[in-house]
């Protein structure tokens, strides 16, 4: 039985949505806490990518030098938003493919070599997806006195009127 890991993808997919509106949305260049916010959304995807499965058993992806995950460290390689959110298209597409392997059960153990279950993994990331998505959207809402429109479900949006994203009641806006 996977209700425990069906309802955990459920309720991944807005953070997901939510991360990319902000990627969407923000001043990519714009400085927070001494780094650009285009490394703070490569911070909380890398984080993603590496903590929702298995942090021991990783392999970097193809684009990343040591250190670029940590914002406040120099690094040579600048992220176009267009590769931040290819980059997110393969952690969710990763992250869905994980959880569709799971059973219940298997949430409660620690996967190899780590000591920290696979549902305190999950957990840990919806916390870490959610905290960065709220720090991009806030220097949004500074700049711009808007806030981005935010998924709370994947199929309820609170939208005021002010559409950042491309994303509007689970609609594609082109």
């Amino acid at each position: 039985m996977n209700e425990l890991c069906m309802v955990i993808k459920d309720m991944v997919k807005p953070n997901f949505l939510n991360i990319r509106t902000s990627i969407q949305t923000y001043d990519r260049d714009a400085l927070c806490c001494g780094a650009p916010c285009w490394r703070w959304a490569y911070h909380a995807l890398h984080s993603a990518d590496k903590w929702f499965v298995n942090p021991c058993v990783y392999d970097e992806p193809s684009f990343h030098e040591d250190g670029l995950d940590n914002p406040d460290k120099p690094a040579s390689v600048v992220l176009t938003d267009e590769q931040l959110l290819e980059y997110l298209d393969s952690v969710e597409q990763k992250t869905y493919a994980y959880l569709d392997s799971l059973t219940d059960e298997m949430l409660y153990e620690c996967p190899e070599n780590c000591d920290h279950t696979r549902l305190e993994l999950v957990l840990r990331q919806f916390r870490h997806i959610s905290f960065h998505t709220g720090m991009l959207n806030g220097q949004t809402a500074v700049a711009t006195g808007k806030f981005p429109m935010w998924v709370s479900q994947a199929d309820k949006y609170v939208d005021d009127g002010i559409l950042f994203g491309r994303y509007r009641k689970g609609q594609v806006i082109k």
